[in-house]
């Protein structure tokens, strides 16, 4: 096993007792890529031991960050600066670029000052770049699988940029043309199909939806209908999502938000009847196994549309909370009093939508949820008592100057992770549930 920690060193385990210097030094060595691991010291020595943990860009490329660099071969003789017209050699499969990612997103705090953040913007716009010539190197090579795993490295690379930019800059439309640009370069590579499909309803027009096939297509696979959140597009949602659904024995059609939020009372819920419709008839999708995924307040969406048609087998959604916490907005503002109910009576009403429900439940709260986690919590245990089938997700959250951060990578694993898990154990011939 091998691992380039930051400018290159190869570290072995069988190294590190002839080395027991490695910990301190490695605790304030300089990455190329991602600039200073301001990382616990514990934390940076684990990563030396799990060598796949880290993205790791080889020296050849930090001519894009103007860093110098250690020669692995003679580590220990200073740093050197590259040419600029070195070519670009990126290594790191997917799965280590989304570790390293989910690392980072987890010290955000220690990474990003006001002024570091926008440093680390251009960092992971440039490490997306990276991946995604090398890719274009691939797939000129005829290495379709490489090229694809460093397309989702790029797409991976330019959702943690899209995070980091603040809005109304303008490199959010620079991301979001990396992005669109990385999911055609996939459809042209991808064994697993990547279709932008018309959606057709009989009272209203026709939208676009993308549609990911599973991995295994000569199958009956179940499918994810995933509703992008508010004020972003289906694209966005859908280059987020392919570095997790590739490989996954799970379809997915991607929405936008605003192609089915309400302009009238259940409308939403038409619309992606509509949509479960569409999936119905593909001969590569089992209809019995149907999940809706709703990101951000999409997931009132998702609670609404799983209620009113019972064909939805599993549900990443709200839980009915959000509704449940706007009545009581309204009926403390009406009533102008702070009165709380009592214990007994609170907790059948907030769990009242639930039981219209009759799938399995994800809430994810706080992140992306539309929920509190205290609300959240309180609804799992009325559930529990209950014996609904209800699963709470609480993502991990750093926090930089203007705002809070949510690590994707970790959130969006778990909700993929636990819709596999419910669809195809719930399927024919499934007598063991398969988890990731």
């Amino acid at each position: 096993m091998r691992a380039i920690i930051g400018v290159g060193i190869d570290v072995r385990p069988h190294e590190k007792a002839a080395h027991p210097s490695n910990e301190s030094r490695i605790s304030s060595m300089r990455c190329p890529t991602l600039g200073n691991f301001r990382f616990r010291r514990t934390v940076a020595f684990g990563l030396v031991g799990q060598a796949e943990d880290l993205l790791v860009i080889s020296p050849q490329a930090t001519n894009l960050f103007g860093k110098r660099w250690a020669d692995p071969k003679n580590p220990h003789q200073g740093a050197k600066w590259m040419k600029p017209t070195a070519w670009l050699q990126v290594t790191g499969d997917l799965a280590s670029t989304r570790r390293a990612a989910a690392v980072f997103l987890d010290n955000l705090e220690e990474f990003c000052g006001a002024v570091d953040q926008q440093n680390w913007v251009a960092r992971w716009i440039n490490i997306g770049d990276a991946h995604a010539l090398d890719g274009d190197l691939k797939i000129k090579k005829g290495a379709f699988d490489r090229a694809t795993d460093a397309w989702l490295c790029a797409l991976t690379a330019f959702e943690v940029a899209r995070r980091l930019v603040e809005q109304g800059d303008a490199r959010c439309g620079e991301v979001s043309a990396k992005v669109e640009a990385g999911i055609h370069r996939l459809r042209l590579s991808l064994t697993q199909k990547v279709e932008r499909v018309p959606i057709a309803c009989c009272e209203w027009p026709e939208f676009l939806a993308h549609f990911v096939s599973a991995s295994r297509p000569d199958l009956c696979a179940p499918a994810v209908i995933c509703i992008s959140q508010e004020q972003e597009t289906g694209p966005t949602l859908l280059g987020r999502l392919l570095p997790v659904v590739i490989g996954r024995g799970v379809s997915v059609l991607v929405v936008s938000h605003d192609d089915v939020s309400n302009q009238w009372r259940h409308q939403s819920e038409m619309l992606l009847s509509c949509c479960l419709d569409y999936l119905s008839a593909r001969p590569d999708v089992d209809a019995t196994r149907v999940g809706v995924y709703g990101d951000g307040l999409s997931a009132v969406l998702a609670t609404d549309f799983a209620v009113s048609d019972r064909r939805v087998a599993s549900a990443v959604c709200d839980g009915g909370l959000w509704n449940w916490s706007r009545l009581q907005a309204s009926v403390r503002w009406m009533t102008r009093t702070a009165h709380v109910a009592e214990e007994e009576i609170t907790s059948a009403r907030r769990s009242r939508i639930v039981r219209q429900l009759r799938c399995p439940i994800l809430v994810v709260a706080d992140g992306r949820g539309a929920v509190s986690v205290s609300e959240a919590i309180k609804l799992q245990a009325d559930c529990w008592a209950a014996c609904i089938d209800l699963d709470l997700a609480m993502p991990r959250m750093a926090r930089i100057p203007t705002r809070e951060i949510e690590n994707f990578v970790a959130s969006d694993d778990c909700i993929f992770g636990w819709l596999e898990h419910k669809l195809i154990r719930n399927s024919v011939g499934f007598n063991q549930a398969k988890l990731r």
